[in-house]
């Protein structure tokens, strides 16, 4: 287990790579020892830091959702992380959101559902009780990021969970949709598994994917999450946003880059990299 100290210090190197766009080599090369809940307190420490200058929590997201993930990152379940207000973009109905690209190092987008609570979740919770607590859920694009990064500069080595996981899950952007009433699902009336959405880049069709990729059901992500944060003293709260996981591969995006992502009856979402 990694000391405060050396905890402190990691947070502060993604915070100073986040602001400088310079890719910090792997924490788990550093430190070989380190383990997941080490990864853990280098994420949550790092969130301090930035709720510290007045950003704050507006939700949480899921990561490796798929079994393919889980087995490359030599895991068994996913990973996760927080959503910061800073993190959250709006794309306005019929219109092209703007991205600056160079607010990321290396952005990749993934196509995801969003739960957004209306009561409180703590610890154990059914299927069933995490779409009674739904207010709606909503199409959700998360732009990924890499602060550790994803290969070694020297050995060309992947990074390993433990990276991830201190890099909040590498996390850096929410993009949701503003100005649609199909923006907002009902979890109870809606087959959520079969919700699906087409994206494209730059006009053509770049990945396609269902919800039912998401272990199956986008709110068993939200269920085990519950009980994770039970770990660390925290709960899902009413007006937070969850990432349920993606259900497509990351795609890479560069400054000129066009998407959309259309969600057939959860409506389109539209965003530029600029």
């Amino acid at each position: 287990m990694l000391d405060a100290a050396t905890i402190d210090q990691l947070a502060a190197e993604l915070d100073a790579s986040a602001r400088t766009r310079q890719p910090l080599t792997h924490f788990s090369q550093r430190f070989p020892g380190m383990t997941i809940d080490d990864g853990y307190r280098v994420g949550r420490a790092w969130v301090a830091l930035q709720r510290g200058r007045g950003d704050p929590v507006i939700g949480h997201k899921i990561g490796l959702t798929s079994r393919a993930m889980q087995l490359s990152s030599q895991i068994d379940e996913p990973d996760f992380g927080t959503l910061l207000g800073s993190m959250k973009l709006v794309a306005k109905a019929g219109e092209e959101l703007q991205i600056p690209a160079n607010r990321f190092l290396s952005p990749r987008v993934e196509v995801e559902l969003a739960f957004v609570l209306k009561r409180e979740l703590r610890g154990q919770v059914t299927v069933d009780e995490v779409l009674a607590a739904t207010e709606y859920v909503t199409p959700a694009i998360e732009i990924i990021d890499a602060r550790i990064e994803q290969f070694d500069r020297h050995t060309k080595a992947p990074r390993k969970v433990f990276d991830t996981i201190s890099d909040n899950a590498a996390n850096a952007a929410i993009v949701v949709g503003e100005g649609d009433d199909r923006y907002r699902a009902n979890p109870l009336t809606t087959d959520l598994p079969w919700c699906g959405a087409i994206l494209k880049l730059n006009g053509a069709v770049e990945e396609t994917g269902l919800a039912a990729g998401v272990q199956g059901h986008p709110a068993i992500g939200i269920a085990w999450l519950a009980e994770k944060l039970q770990h660390w003293g925290d709960a899902l709260q009413p007006g937070q946003i969850v990432l349920a996981g993606s259900f497509t591969r990351p795609v890479p995006a560069k400054a000129g880059d066009r998407f959309e992502a259309d969600y057939g009856p959860l409506g389109v979402l539209h965003f530029r990299f600029v």
